[in-house]
C-alpha cells in the first residue's frame, strides 16, 4: 500500500527551495538506513562508546543500559509529537518556528548548524589520532594521507546526489547492525546472561551517571528528522522508533554481559577485545574496522542534515550548499596536521555546549506548540521538564568533563 502524498507536505513553506520533489519521495528502506546510521551508529555505540561509559558500574551494566532506554524515550517521543505535525526539510528549526515563532527558531537553528558544521570538522582527527592506531597499528605512517582524505570523501558521497547517499548510510547503517548484532551474539554467547547484571549493584553515583552518559548517546537520533521534506511522515516516524529500537536492543546485548567479566570495559575498543578473545584477530579487526565506519556514517548523516536545514534557513541553494560545507571541510583538514589534539579538543566542547543549547530550545517550547494544536497542557509541560533537564544535564556533562 503506497503512502498518502499529503504526508510529504512541507508546512514551512519551503517546497521547491528546501529540494523537495513529490515524485521522488525516500523510501522506508533508504530512509532506515539512514536513521540507524544517526543513532550513533549503533556498532560504535555497542563495541566502543557505551562499554566505555558503564565501566565504573560495570556490575551493573544491564541496569544502566535499559535506565538509558527508558530515559531517552522522553526525548524521543517530543520528536515524534512534532513531527506528526509538522514534516519539513527544516526539521527541528520548523518545530521551534511553529511553537514560537521564527526569530527564537533562527537561535535554534544557528546554534544546531554551528554544532554539527564543527563535529564533521573535527571527528576526523579523532577518528584518525584515537580510534585508528587501536584497529590497524600500521596506519600510524598513513594518518595525515587519511586526516585529508576522510574530508575529500565525505564531500565526495554527498557531491555525487541523494541517490548515491543513501546507498552509502544503508549499507553502512545495515552493515553495522549485522556486526553489532553478531558482537551481541558473541558477548551473550561467551559472557553468558548474568541477570546480576539488572541489579543495582554497582555505587549509587556510578549508576546513575553510567545511565545518564549513556541516554546523551543518542541524541544524533533527531537527524533523520531533516529528511522530512522528502520523506513521507509515516515513514519518519516509523523509521526513528525501530531504528532507536533495534540500536538500544543490540546495545543492551553487547554491553549487560560485561557484568560478567568488567575487565574488558575497560581496555581502549572493548568490542574489539571481546572479538579478540573469543573469536579472533580478523574478527575484531573488522569490528574495529566497522566503528571507524559507524563513527564516518555519523559524519556523513550530519553532512546529509546540514545540506536540507541550511536552504531553508537562508534560501541558498542546496548544491551550493553542499559544495561549501564540502569546501570548508577539505579546506579545514590541513589546519588540523598541525596539532590533530588540540584542534580537537578546541572545538568538541564549543560543539557539544551548541547542540545541547539548541535541543534545550526544541524541548522549552513544546508546550506552546502542543497549546497551539489544542493539545493537553499538562503532559506536555511534563514532558518538556523532563526534556529540558536531560538537555541542561548534556551541558553539565560536557563543562565538567563527566566520566562514569
Amino acid at each position: 500500500m503506497t503512502e498518502p502524498r499529503t504526508a510529504i507536505a512541507d508546512p514551512t513553506g519551503t517546497t521547491g527551495r528546501s529540494g523537495f520533489d513529490p515524485a521522488r519521495p525516500i523510501g522506508r528502506v533508504a530512509f532506515l538506513g539512514v536513521a540507524l546510521t544517526s543513532f550513533g551508529g549503533p556498532l560504535a555505540l555497542a563495541a566502543l562508546y557505551a562499554p566505555t561509559i558503564v565501566a565504573g558500574a560495570g556490575a551493573s551494566a544491564g541496569l544502566a543500559m535499559a535506565a538509558a532506554m527508558v530515559v531517552f524515550v522522553v526525548p524521543l517521543a517530543i520528536w515524534l509529537r512534532y513531527s506528526r505535525r509538522i514534516n519539513s526539510s527544516g526539521g527541528l528549526f520548523s518545530f521551534v518556528e511553529a511553537a514560537v515563532g521564527r526569530r527564537v527558531a533562527l537561535v535554534q537553528a544557528g546554534l544546531w548548524i554551528l554544532s554539527y558544521l564543527l563535529y564533521v570538522i573535527y571527528t576526523t582527527a579523532q577518528v584518525v589520532y584515537d580510534t585508528l592506531p587501536d584497529v590497524l597499528p600500521g596506519e600510524k605512517p598513513f594518518q595525515p594521507l587519511l586526516e585529508l582524505a576522510i574530508p575529500i570523501l565525505l564531500a565526495g558521497v554527498m557531491l555525487a546526489g541523494r541517490r548515491a547517499t543513501l546507498i552509502v548510510t544503508g549499507v553502512l547503517g545495515f552493515g553495522q547492525l549485522a556486526l553489532a548484532l553478531v558482537l551481541g551474539g558473541v558477548t551473550v554467547g561467551t559472557l553468558g546472561a548474568p541477570l546480576v547484571s539488572f541489579g543495582a549493584n554497582a555505587p549509587a553515583g556510578s549508576l546513575a551517571t553510567s545511565a545518564a552518559q549513556t541516554t546523551l548517546l543518542y541524541i544524533c537520533g533527531s537527524l533523520p528528522l531533516f529528511l522530512g521534506g522528502e520523506t513521507p511522515v509515516r515513514t519518519v516516524r516509523r523509521g526513528i522508533v525501530i531504528a532507536y529500537a533495534a540500536t538500544a536492543v543490540v546495545i543492551l546485548a553487547a554491553v549487560f554481559p560485561l557484568a560478567a567479566d568488567p575487565a574488558i570495559a575497560h581496555t581502549e575498543i572493548p568490542g574489539m577485545t571481546l572479538a579478540r578473545m573469543f573469536v579472533g584477530r580478523d574478527f575484531a579487526t573488522v569490528i574495529g574496522i566497522g566503528v571507524v565506519a559507524s563513527v564516518c556514517g555519523v559524519m556523513l548523516v550530519e553532512y546529509l542534515a546540514l545540506t536540507r536545514l541550511i536552504p531553508v534557513v537562508t534560501l541558498w541553494p542546496r548544491r551550493s550548499v553542499t559544495i561549501g560545507i564540502g569546501v570548508a571541510i577539505v579546506a579545514i583538514a590541513p589546519i588540523s596536521l598541525i596539532d590533530p589534539d588540540e584542534f580537537y579538543d578546541s572545538l568538541i566542547k564549543l560543539s557539544l555546549v551548541a547542540l545541547w543549547l539548541s535541543q534545550l530550545i526544541v524541548f522549552a517550547v513544546y508546550p506552546w506548540f502542543i497549546c497551539k494544536k489544542g493539545g493537553r497542557a499538562v503532559p506536555a509541560w511534563i514532558l518538556a521538564t523532563v526534556g529540558c533537564a536531560f538537555a541542561l544535564y548534556g551541558i553539565w556533562a560536557t563543562l565538567h568533563h563527566v566520566t562514569s
